[in-house]
């Protein structure tokens, strides 16, 4: 049976990495608190999850962009925004803003939900499948903020004072919000109580 280090007495610093006794409450290099295990990570990365996915609905729902033109005022949704590329035959651009607003924000939180509960309520989901999963999270979750990157440079381009004028909508800071906490779910998290609520058979599916 594979041991870990929390066994044979061994505490990793997150902070330079360096392998302490777990008796010790200080790191021998830099000094930091060591923890075995932040069991409290877990109820943490819930509380920021739940609140993303509560984010997600305004986020959503109400307008993203204000484009005033001629006095005319046009406010955008999400969907709304990606049918007006669509329909303007700017098809690349509307994929990327689908797939950074929309897909991408589903699929952190989905794939995050399925990894809390896995180690929340002992899912007997491989170790391995899952750890991939993880790091696949945190992969795509760095090109989220793209959405937000389009709208800016939408908003610089076609900036015309009077005339014409873009600006970012209420639904703009809740994306943003949403992508923070979701990245934050993941960072705050102790993977290695994945390793401790599974069983060891788990490994081989």
């Amino acid at each position: 049976m594979k041991q870990q280090g929390k066994d044979i007495g061994l505490c990793l610093c997150k902070v330079c990495r360096q392998l302490n006794s777990s008796d010790l409450t200080h790191c021998q290099r830099c000094e930091a608190e060591l923890q075995v295990r932040d069991y409290s990570s877990l109820q943490k990365s819930w509380a920021l999850l739940i609140t993303a996915a509560i984010l997600l609905v305004p986020a959503n729902i109400y307008p993203i962009t204000m484009l005033t033109n001629q006095g005319q005022v046009r406010h955008d949704t999400i969907f709304s925004g990606i049918l007006h590329l669509v329909h303007s035959d700017m098809l690349p651009i509307a994929v990327i803003v689908f797939t950074a607003s929309i897909l991408v924000p589903w699929i952190k939180i989905i794939g995050l939900s399925i990894y809390l509960c896995a180690i929340s309520f002992d899912i007997p989901i491989s170790k391995k499948k899952l750890m991939v999963g993880f790091h696949i999270i945190e992969w795509i979750g760095r090109w989220s903020m793209l959405d937000l990157f389009v709208i800016s440079i939408t908003v610089a381009l076609v900036n015309m004072g009077q005339l014409l004028d873009a600006k970012p909508a209420p639904a703009a800071t809740a994306f943003a919000l949403v992508i923070l906490l979701t990245q934050l779910a993941a960072k705050v998290l102790d993977t290695r109580l994945l390793w401790d609520r599974l069983e060891p058979q788990d490994d081989t599916n």
